[in-house]
């Protein structure tokens, strides 16, 4: 069993539930490492004293702020003080529709579990009533010297922690994006791109998508690695843009052929 990355207690109403924090995803795929050139030497990065070019132990690295051109160290149990005891609590604040959180504000994703044998209940309790109400808990905590925002939702029967960026934190899209021109969109346009979803319409199973580049990565290295041409065969050339005269067509063409009838409806 993987190790919990946080323990502690949650807390919702008067009621307080032993539990752990353990990881829910996990790259995977091929690790690079960094060589020079022409050699099979690694390359390797050590943490060095900036005035004197000398490595420095971990144990002698502390946290540090900058203000006005000087640096304020902060000590560990400096940190955990200003944590409020909040440090190993995972307090509930409110209940909120499930639909109301959008993608954009989700950070990193975690499996909640009871502590001990007779948190089961309570855990078990909220699993069940979150599912029924359609609703996520929002909740706050501290994880390595830093407070997050959170919401707590049943997923595949136990209870998952999706840690969010906070207001501050989410660019505003007019302060990122170039500007987009207005564009009028005509009726029979949007019923087209309408039709055109219904059509590729499924259900969402995640087992039917594959890191198609992982697959040709690890082929590729393998053929290296062997002294033969890897097995796999080059990428189509990137499809045209559609041209906006050309839209409609473009539209209805995939509609009736898919990928051979939008490939005709391609603009320059």
């Amino acid at each position: 069993m993987a190790s919990p990355v946080w323990k502690g207690s949650l807390s919702f109403g008067l009621v307080n539930v032993p539990v752990r924090l353990f990881g829910a995803t996990e790259h995977h795929g091929t690790r690079f490492y960094q060589l020079q050139r022409g050699t099979s030497d690694r390359v390797r990065y050590r943490k060095v004293n900036e005035r004197t070019g000398e490595e420095v132990a971990t144990g002698d690295i502390v946290r540090g702020a900058r203000v006005d051109g000087d640096y304020v160290v902060l000590e560990p149990e400096e940190l955990d003080r200003i944590a409020l005891g909040r440090s190993r609590v995972l307090e509930v604040s409110a209940f909120v529709p499930a639909g109301s959180v959008e993608p954009l504000w989700y950070d990193s994703t975690y499996y909640l579990a009871p502590q001990i044998a007779a948190s089961a209940r309570p855990y078990r309790l909220l699993c069940a009533a979150l599912e029924r109400s359609g609703r996520l808990a929002v909740a706050s905590f501290v994880m390595r010297h830093r407070q997050h925002l959170a919401v707590i939702g049943p997923q595949h029967g136990v209870l998952t922690l999706s840690t969010l960026w906070w207001a501050d934190e989410v660019r505003d899209p007019d302060a990122v994006l170039p500007d987009i021109p207005q564009a009028q969109v005509e009726e029979h346009e949007l019923d087209l791109a309408g039709q055109l979803i219904e059509s590729m319409a499924q259900e969402w199973r995640p087992t039917d998508y594959t890191d198609d580049y992982q697959e040709r990565l690890a082929e590729l290295i393998q053929a290296k690695h062997s002294g033969r041409r890897p097995g796999y065969t080059e990428e189509e050339p990137e499809p045209r843009r559609t041209a906006v005269t050309r839209l409609v067509e473009t539209l209805r063409a995939s509609l009736r052929g898919g990928a051979a009838g939008a490939g005709q409806g391609a603009g320059r």
